[in-house]
């Protein structure tokens, strides 16, 4: 059965939300990325550099180190907003989609974000997961990725009356997310591709990552 590809299912969605959205949160909305793409912040790592090491929990509290990882193969690590956000859920279900393509590569799968280890395994369980799916609380491996961003007090406002609680799923009133970003590390840690985007509507497509990882 062919697969629906991520970008159609983003598509669909962004039209389903456009509809029942009022127009000044849609602008409000653009406003933050148009913002963050301004700035500074959340500018990822590029190809070549080095890809910081790391040591997480995951969806179950067991740690999971980067090198060890690394040391059977290219990792893909792949960082989302949280199991709250649509577009992370579809993007993680289209990884699952891939995962064995991934795995006959040699290659391991890792998805990060702040939320804690219970969150994480809300997102796991949601979503049937077979890959590593690790927390990340207080954005510090995405810090090192050069990936956080903070959300201005407007956009705060729009996510807490829509029910949104960040403060509860990431255990931090920080009001920080990582920039949704993805990378291929050779096994001698450099990163071999990247694609960082400040739009969360904007991600690379999985089964493009899988083929970049094919040619390296």
């Amino acid at each position: 059965m062919q697969t629906t590809k991520m970008r159609e299912k983003y598509e669909e969605y962004i039209s389903k939300f456009k509809e029942k959205t009022p127009q000044d949160v849609q602008d409000k909305m653009k406003k933050a990325i148009d913002e963050l793409e301004g700035s500074n912040e959340g500018k990822g790592l590029k190809v070549g550099e080095k890809a910081p090491g790391f040591t997480l929990p995951d969806a179950t509290g067991k740690e999971v180190h980067l090198g060890s990882v690394l040391e059977k193969g290219p990792v893909i690590v792949t960082f989302y907003r949280g199991g709250w956000c649509p577009y992370c859920n579809m993007e993680l279900r289209a990884y699952q989609e891939l995962i064995q393509e991934i795995h006959s590569e040699g290659a391991e799968l890792i998805a990060i974000s702040p939320q804690t280890p219970d969150a994480s395994l809300s997102t796991k369980e949601k979503n049937e997961l077979a890959y590593y799916v690790l927390s990340d609380e207080g954005n510090k491996v995405a810090n090192d990725y050069n990936l956080v961003y903070h959300l201005p007090p407007y956009l705060v406002e729009i996510y807490k009356e829509k029910g949104l609680d960040l403060e509860k799923a990431n255990d931090s009133d920080s009001w920080t997310l990582p920039v949704s970003a993805t990378y291929i590390i050779r096994q001698d840690g450099t990163i071999a591709y990247e694609y960082t985007k400040a739009d969360y509507k904007d991600r690379v497509e999985p089964s493009e990552v899988v083929q970049k990882l094919k040619e390296i």
